[in-house]
């Protein structure tokens, strides 16, 4: 038990130091991308910028998740803190679609009256970027099947290469074809890319704050799964949702037919739902078939 422990703090603190390092990484070189794009005049690396700060935010909230998760329930908060990674992380897609949108607007801007583009320091800046989100992606690629985080970030870093290189590609036509409008085209693009990961990331917000069923686990197959149990008459009253990505909760009523004893008929269905779904966490109800038949006052 202890040595299980023991290892498990450790994964918990090599997974930590993987987003750590990441997050500091791309957020020097943000700065260094918004530096570049000002001087530059490229809106293509600004919103190169704006990308890479979606891989920060999402670095952030795993981080964070990792330390709240092991804050401890209190008296007013009996479920603990899991919930605070959902909020920011819809509060962080809000903001991404809005600073989106203004790229769009700042390119639309552009398409009409280009502006003269220091292709050469762009494109050295873009390359440096992608450099970096290599060297980002290398250090979460050891962790990503282990932790649904991790492999959120790892994803947000892979995407972010998407926009240095649409950067490095806008930076070659204008130096090789003085093509001025692929720097707002690029933008556009990666604007694109912002909206479509920000979107992914609002509407998983939402269902789960809305406590949605969590997408890998049927609730048909669980509800079939209880009432194939030896001893259940019926299920009913099942509810499941999550807390956060990845902690599933249930609730259910099992009428029992009293063939079976009702601390064993608990012990097997929480033992079903956790080797088969995954859900550790469930609070079941044994019950008599004529539990809910009872008659309200003055009738």
């Amino acid at each position: 038990m202890h040595h299980h422990d023991h290892s498990g703090q450790r994964h918990r603190s090599a997974r930590t130091g993987r987003l750590a390092a990441v997050l500091i990484l791309t957020l020097l070189y943000t700065v260094a991308e918004v530096a570049g794009g000002i001087l530059s005049g490229s809106l293509a690396l600004l919103a190169d910028a704006g990308h890479m700060l979606t891989d920060n935010l999402a670095l952030g909230i795993a981080l964070f998740a990792a330390w709240s998760a092991q804050r401890p329930p209190n008296q007013t908060r009996t479920y603990g803190y899991q919930r605070s990674e959902i909020l920011a992380a819809l509060a962080n897609g809000v903001a991404l679609v809005l600073i989106s949108g203004y790229i769009v607007w700042e390119a639309y801007s552009r398409f009409q009256s280009p502006t003269e583009v220091r292709f050469g320091l762009m494109g050295a800046v873009a390359a440096g970027g992608l450099v970096v989100n290599i060297i980002g992606a290398w250090i979460l690629h050891a962790g990503q099947h282990e932790n649904l985080n991790i492999r959120a970030a790892y994803l947000h870093v892979l995407g972010d290469l998407l926009g240095s290189v649409g950067a490095i590609v806008a930076a070659a036509l204008i130096g090789l074809f003085g093509w001025a409008w692929a720097d707002p085209l690029a933008s556009v693009i990666i604007a694109g890319i912002i909206v479509f990961s920000s979107v992914r990331l609002i509407l998983a917000s939402v269902h789960v704050l809305m406590e949605g069923a969590p997408a890998h686990i049927p609730t048909g197959e669980v509800r079939g799964c209880l009432e194939a149990l030896p001893g259940v008459a019926g299920v009913h009253d099942l509810h499941l949702w999550s807390l956060s990505e990845g902690s599933a909760i249930l609730t259910a009523h099992l009428v029992s037919d009293h063939s079976v004893q009702p601390g064993k008929l608990l012990r097997t269905a929480t033992k079903l739902l956790e080797d088969r779904f995954g859900i550790r966490h469930s609070t079941l109800q044994v019950e008599p078939p004529d539990f809910n038949i009872v008659e309200a006052p003055g009738e």
